[in-house]
């Protein structure tokens, strides 16, 4: 199993001698498990270039395959380890830059401090993305919004509030609430967030149809755009936190508002160490922005 485990360490942090340092071995003996593994497939899996490494396209068709059985095995050590009360495991997540930023640095000190020996990997992406890592078993669970999940479970955690966007001198940043329907000629620089986007389903139920200009996957670089002039836009409140652009902040009529939930496959699925988190999460949830 160590070599299918290797693989995936190699994938996730594209570098032979990062996965070596990750799992405790030499360089050179992680580059016999992945040989010994080519030489059993008979199929060569991972190119090396001196910028880290790649999945051949071999490699690449064969890898969810071998993903999924690495994690089926990660499931039954995380059982053994649970029914021996051992405090280890990894905690596989996605998220959104907004929790990344402003709820998991908490979270994760204070998990550690409790429980040093759990190991994170963490994805950071959209709905869009989280959700299908939750499907193929890539994450254990993600934060999203529950409606734009699907074949799915969420359970809700917070709502939020989003704010309009816009320059310090725009004209519209003299009022004190920006109607929607005063944003529609605007250029507006779109969040990529998947298939669904709080937002543009707001403007959808207003009849509003957004003058879109720009679409980022950041929301940092949309504030430096908004900044500079070039649109206006809608963010989470909670990413404008401790944030030092020259914007100005405005709620909206209607109010756009964000959920944000724990997707997951089922909880029979979770492993200890994720239900440990997410209980951590539950117990802290009043007290996060």
């Amino acid at each position: 199993m160590n070599r299918y485990l290797a693989l995936q360490r190699i994938v996730e942090l594209g570098s032979f001698s990062k996965a070596a340092e990750a799992l405790g071995y030499t360089q050179s003996a992680i580059s016999q498990m992945i040989t010994s593994l080519e030489n059993e497939c008979s199929i060569k899996l991972v190119n090396r270039y001196r910028t880290g490494t790649k999945l051949t396209l071999e490699g690449a068709e064969l890898y969810p395959y071998i993903e999924t059985f690495a994690n089926q095995y990660r499931a039954i050590q995380e059982k053994i380890n649970e029914i021996k009360r051992l405090e280890t495991g990894i905690i596989r997540m996605g998220t959104i830059s907004s929790i990344s930023v402003h709820w998991l640095p908490g979270l994760l000190k204070a998990f550690q401090e409790q429980h040093p020996g759990v190991e994170f990997v963490i994805h950071q992406g959209d709905y869009t993305s989280i959700q299908e890592w939750i499907k193929n078993g890539t994450v254990d669970f993600g934060f999203m919004n529950p409606a734009a999940a699907s074949g799915i479970k969420t359970a809700a955690l917070k709502q939020g509030e989003m704010l309009a966007v816009l320059p310090e001198e725009h004209p519209l940043a003299k009022l004190d609430v920006i109607p929607l329907k005063a944003l529609e000629k605007e250029p507006f620089i779109l969040l990529e967030e998947g298939h669904y986007y709080e937002p543009l389903e707001a403007f959808r139920a207003a009849g509003i149809t957004p003058n879109i200009k720009y679409t980022l996957h950041d929301d940092y670089a949309i504030m430096t755009m908004v900044e500079a002039g070039l649109g206006v836009s809608i963010l989470a409140e909670l990413v404008l936190h401790r944030t030092h652009y020259r914007i100005a902040l405005r709620p909206t009529d209607p109010p756009v508002v964000r959920t944000i939930a724990i997707g997951y496959k089922d909880t029979a699925s979770l492993p200890m160490a994720a239900k440990r988190f997410i209980g951590l999460l539950r117990e802290n949830v009043d007290n996060l922005p």
